[in-house]
């Protein structure tokens, strides 16, 4: 018996030992958790406002139309950086590795992807992208537009613009007139460019989506995204292009 009432004893001591070390502190630590309420503030609120003006780091975007291509709310149409050959060249660099997949290396919107049966891209050579203001592409860039995702992370603000200012030399290659060129040069109809270089006939005729192109609506439709007939060819650009164009215009 008496052995018996040791060992209980002991047991109970290891047993408050244990107990004791037990606490629930580190679980039932006084912290606030977000988007809930506390009693803590008189506004109820646990997550606290920002400082005012406090602008998160690599954010201090003081140029607004240079980060996001709008004024006023709406696209501008002016290049906020200086127009070089250097800005060109980087323009067509960026614009071959990561918009020719869709758009083709002429922008009509007749990729590779899609002619392996991705949703048509936009073709810049139609009167709506002519019109656009420049920086309507930067914000296509951006933030995204129909099927096509953003590309800010893959492209700075600086190369967004300048793949914009190479689209517009696209565009100008595809439907230029006399007075667009300098002064002794002539523009040539892409009919006669692509006889002269032995072209197939028909290189230079209007642009045609192929049949395995989709939408990837429900419907095979835009449903309000604009883009192209599948099966038929967009309406043609002008076959027109200055003698010196940028590289890999030429249709």
């Amino acid at each position: 018996m008496r052995v018996a009432r040791a060992v209980t004893g002991l047991s109970a001591m290891a047993a408050m030992l244990v107990l004791a070390g037990c606490r629930q502190d580190m679980h039932d630590q006084p912290k606030f958790f977000p988007q809930r309420g506390t009693t803590f503030y008189t506004d109820g609120r646990s997550a606290r406002p920002q400082v005012e003006n406090t602008v998160a780091r690599n954010q201090l975007h003081q140029d607004a139309y240079f980060f996001t291509g709008l004024q006023d709310g709406k696209e501008g149409d002016g290049l906020p950086i200086p127009l070089t050959t250097e800005v060109m060249q980087r323009g067509q660099e960026r614009y071959n590795i990561y918009c020719t997949p869709c758009h083709s290396r002429v922008g009509n919107g007749d990729g590779m992807i899609v002619q392996r049966g991705y949703r048509p891209a936009g073709d810049f050579h139609t009167d709506r992208l002519r019109n656009a203001p420049l920086g309507h592409f930067f914000n296509v860039m951006t933030n995204g537009y129909g099927a096509m995702p953003d590309y800010a992370a893959q492209l700075t603000p600086e190369d967004r613009w300048a793949v914009a200012a190479y689209v517009r030399a696209l565009q100008l290659s595809q439907n230029a007139k006399q007075a667009d060129v300098a002064a002794g040069q002539h523009v040539q109809d892409l009919h006669d460019i692509a006889k002269d270089e032995g072209m197939q006939p028909g290189f230079a005729d209007p642009w045609g989506l192929p049949s395995t192109a989709i939408y990837g609506t429900p419907n095979n439709q835009d449903n309000g995204i604009p883009g192209q007939n599948i099966g038929t060819a967009p309406a043609a650009a002008a076959k027109t292009a200055p003698t010196a164009q940028p590289s890999g215009t030429k249709q």
